[in-house]
């Protein structure tokens, strides 16, 4: 089987198109015409790359690039797009797209950096691969394994959702930065934020909890009074 590529484009001609030019290349396809479709194609049948159409029926492009992005990062997407301005093109790649072609593209292009984004992929996922198999983050007594998404207190392991893992794992590479609720928000939801500071500070407050209970006599994330929270 070669390198699966989820197709996520409404328009039916320019689909085939783009399926015919993939087979062609040895590539593996899935074709998706609606955002619904493509996130289920995501969820079922894991894509090594998504070319995405930002105009689509029901969820919208921007929508979609989200929810990949959030549930499976490792994906790349190359967003292809009939706008061409700077600013839409860079509000995109700050979400998350890995790439931008605007349409009508050149097909030698589009393969080029399709076997770039791949390329690239390869390599980061190896790059994070090595690394965490050596890491160990240590702050205090506390010890994560990030390979294992694993996180103890003196010795035990403390049961934590994906997100208070992602918060404590920022927090404890970062140990003297401040982080305001915004760049928390950003990193750990890979969405804008939009004022969603209860979201925070409720992961915040269970995170807290769950460590509270492991080490009683300690603290360990201090709120900034008017900025946001850092290590204690």
């Amino acid at each position: 089987m070669g390198t699966r590529i989820l197709i996520v484009e409404d328009d039916s001609d320019i689909s085939q198109m783009l399926k015919e030019l993939l087979t062609g290349e040895g590539y593996e396809t899935v074709q998706a015409f609606s955002g619904t479709e493509a996130l289920l194609c995501v969820e079922h049948q894991v894509p090594e790359a998504v070319i995405l159409d930002l105009m689509l029926p029901g969820m919208t492009g921007e929508e979609v690039l989200g929810s990949i992005k959030e549930t499976c990062p490792a994906v790349s997407v190359i967003v292809s797009s009939a706008r061409d301005d700077v600013q839409n093109r860079v509000s995109l790649l700050r979400a998350g797209a890995d790439d931008y072609v605007v349409k009508p593209f050149d097909t030698e292009e589009l393969l080029a950096r399709l076997e770039a984004v791949l390329r690239r992929g390869g390599e980061s996922g190896k790059r994070r691969e090595a690394a965490n198999k050596m890491e160990v983050l240590e702050y205090k007594n506390i010890r994560i394994y990030p390979e294992k998404l694993l996180v103890q207190v003196s010795g035990r392991e403390v049961s934590l959702t994906k997100r208070e893992y992602l918060i404590l794992e920022l927090l404890i590479r970062h140990p003297g930065k401040v982080f305001t609720r915004s760049n928390i928000y950003e990193s750990v939801w890979n969405e804008e934020f939009l004022g969603e500071e209860n979201a925070v500070n409720v992961h915040i407050s269970n995170l807290r909890q769950k460590l509270a209970r492991m080490c009683p006599e300690e603290t360990y994330i201090q709120t900034v009074w008017g900025i946001g929270f850092k290590m204690k």
